[in-house]
């Protein structure tokens, strides 16, 4: 029950850090697309690597 406490209440805080730092949510999701572009960038690296 702490666990779900804790979880919400640091969700929300991120939530509400976002929606009053628009600027920074958009380095954030821009920052977190471009983690996932080159983890399936890598991912492409590594298949390639294997079938050479």
């Amino acid at each position: 029950m702490l666990k779900k406490v804790i979880a919400l209440l640091v969700l929300g805080f991120v939530v509400y850090y976002l929606l009053n730092t628009p600027a920074n949510a958009a380095d954030v999701v821009s920052d977190a697309f471009g983690a996932i572009m080159d983890a399936f960038r890598q991912f492409g690296v590594f298949f390639n690597e294997l079938v050479e």
